[in-house]
C-alpha cells in the first residue's frame, strides 16, 4: 500500500510539473525572440554607425588635406632682399 501511495504522489508530482515546465519553455521561447529582435536592432545600428563612420573619415581626410593646402599658402615666402635690421647707436663719450 505505501508503494502504491509513493507511486500516487510520483504521478500527482509530475502531473504538476508538466505544465510549470511548459510554460518556462513558452518564456524562454518568448524571451529569445524579444533578443533576437534586440540583436537584429543592434546590427542595424552597428551597420549605420560603421556607414557613418566611412562618411566621416572620408570628410575628415578631405579636410586635412585642404588644410595642409592652406598650411602651405600661409607659410612666408622668402624675399629677395634681405630685412635691413636698425642698428642701436652707441653713445659717444
Amino acid at each position: 500500500m505505501a508503494r502504491k501511495n509513493i507511486w500516487a504522489g510520483f504521478v500527482v508530482i509530475v502531473a504538476l510539473c508538466l505544465p510549470l515546465a511548459a510554460c518556462k519553455d513558452t518564456k524562454t521561447l518568448q524571451e529569445n525572440e524579444q533578443l533576437k529582435a534586440q540583436v537584429a536592432e543592434l546590427q542595424k545600428a552597428n551597420d549605420q554607425l560603421g556607414s557613418n563612420l566611412e562618411t566621416v573619415t572620408a570628410a575628415r581626410d578631405e579636410l586635412t588635406k585642404e588644410n595642409e593646402a592652406l598650411k602651405a599658402q600661409l607659410k612666408p615666402k622668402k624675399s629677395k632682399h634681405a630685412k635691413k635690421t636698425a642698428h642701436k647707436k652707441h653713445p659717444t663719450n
